[in-house]
C-alpha cells in the first residue's frame, strides 16, 4: 500500500492523506483513485478561480528559427508558487504554445471584435449561394462564430503537447494540484 501511496504522489502531486482517501474510496483501484485525485483537483480550482492572483512570472520562448518570439504573464496568489519549477515549466509550455498557435486572445470573449465581423461577412455570402433557409443560416452562423472565437482564444485551444486537452483544462489542471488560482495574464506574440 505504502508503494502504491508513493506511485502515485510521484504521479499526481497530491497529498498522501487525499491520496489515502481516493484509494479508500476506490477500493484499492490505481486508476480510479487518480482520477477521483483529478476530479477534486479540478474543483479545487474552480473555487479557487475567484481569488487574487498578483504574483507569478513571465516566462519567454523563441522559436529554434529565431523568427518569433513569445512573452507570457502567468500569475499565481503567492511568490512561493511563482518560484516553484512546475510552475515556470507551465509558463514556458504556455508560451511555446502561443508561438505555436498565435492565438489572438485570452478567452473566447475577447477575440477581436473586427475579425469576427469580418468572418460573419464571409460567411453570410457563402451561406446566401447556398440558399439555406433563414433559421438554418442563424444557427449555422451561431456555429459558425463559436468555432472561430474558440480556435483564436488561448485558453479554449488545444494544448500542442496534449491536444486531448485545452491551455484552459491545463491551467486548471495545475491550479488544483498546486492549491492555488493560475491566470494568464497577458501575452505578446512577435514574428518576423
Amino acid at each position: 500500500m505504502l508503494e502504491l501511496i508513493k506511485k502515485i504522489r510521484n504521479q499526481t502531486g497530491a497529498g498522501v492523506i487525499d491520496i489515502k482517501k481516493a484509494l479508500d474510496e476506490a477500493k484499492g483501484d490505481e486508476t480510479k483513485a487518480i482520477e477521483l485525485l483529478r476530479k477534486r483537483g479540478l474543483e479545487k480550482a474552480d473555487k479557487k478561480g475567484g481569488r487574487d492572483a498578483n504574483e507569478g512570472i513571465i516566462a519567454s520562448y523563441v522559436h529554434s528559427n529565431n523568427r518569433v518570439a513569445v512573452l507570457v504573464k502567468l500569475l499565481c496568489e503567492t511568490d512561493f508558487v511563482a518560484r516553484n519549477e512546475e510552475f515556470i515549466a507551465l509558463g514556458e509550455d504556455i508560451a511555446m504554445h502561443i508561438a505555436a498557435m498565435s492565438p489572438k486572445s485570452i478567452s473566447s470573449e475577447e477575440v477581436p471584435e473586427d475579425l469576427v465581423e469580418r468572418s460573419k461577412k464571409d460567411w453570410a455570402e457563402e451561406l446566401l449561394k447556398e440558399n439555406k433557409p433563414a433559421e438554418i443560416v442563424e444557427k449555422i452562423m451561431l456555429g459558425k462564430e463559436q468555432k472561430l472565437r474558440n480556435e483564436n482564444a488561448l485558453l479554449s485551444q488545444s494544448f500542442v503537447k496534449n491536444p486531448d486537452k485545452t491551455v484552459g483544462e491545463l491551467i486548471k489542471e495545475k491550479a488544483g494540484k498546486m492549491g492555488e488560482n493560475i491566470q494568464v495574464g497577458e501575452f505578446t506574440r512577435i514574428e518576423l
